[in-house]
């Protein structure tokens, strides 16, 4: 028990001159801190986003890439539910839409599907468009061939919810 006492009287003797070293941090300093902190996370976002880029370029050089664009015209009471994209017979992209990404798309927005590589040459895309209209159920599928250059395609698949128009897929390059 003793020994205890000991060791706790001598811990308390080597703290005491720590304690004396502290000294009170003012407003500026902490000012100085936060203004630090802050440099810090916008270097960082400036990083991460010039990584992003330079992976980007790495995993679809532009000879090989494809981006598909997705957007909506006309105003009816089509309510755009999923959408499944192939490109050369394999699945490329499924997405299903919550209800702020379809005001979004209503209010004129573009939504970038997938981005991929292909080899120049013949290509084909199906997309299969899932949705409502009114009460009733509908699934409407296009198909589409293009043809992929050295430099990258960008292909926008507009989905056209004007009611006098029987083709509801259309693609723009």
């Amino acid at each position: 028990m003793k020994s205890l006492q000991k060791v706790v009287v001598f811990a308390a003797i080597c703290t005491l001159p720590v304690l004396g070293w502290a000294q009170p941090v003012s407003k500026e300093q902490i000012k100085g801190l936060d203004e630090q902190v802050q440099d810090i996370k916008k270097d960082t976002l400036a990083i991460s986003s010039e990584l992003q880029q330079l992976e980007e370029k790495l995993l679809y050089p532009s000879n090989t890439q494809v981006s598909l664009f997705l957007s909506l015209k006309g105003q009816s009471k089509l309510r755009l539910d999923a959408v499944r994209v192939k490109l050369d017979g394999l699945d490329a992209a499924h997405h299903i839409y919550t209800f702020k990404e379809l005001e979004a798309l209503q209010n004129g927005g573009v939504q970038r599907i997938h981005t991929g590589n292909v080899r120049t040459g013949e290509h084909s895309i199906e997309v299969a468009v899932i949705g409502k209209s009114g009460d009733t159920d509908f699934q409407q599928v296009a198909t589409y061939k293009f043809k992929k250059a050295v430099e990258p395609k960008l292909l926008e698949i507009v989905v056209n919810r004007e009611e006098s128009t029987a083709k509801l897929i259309q693609f723009k390059e």
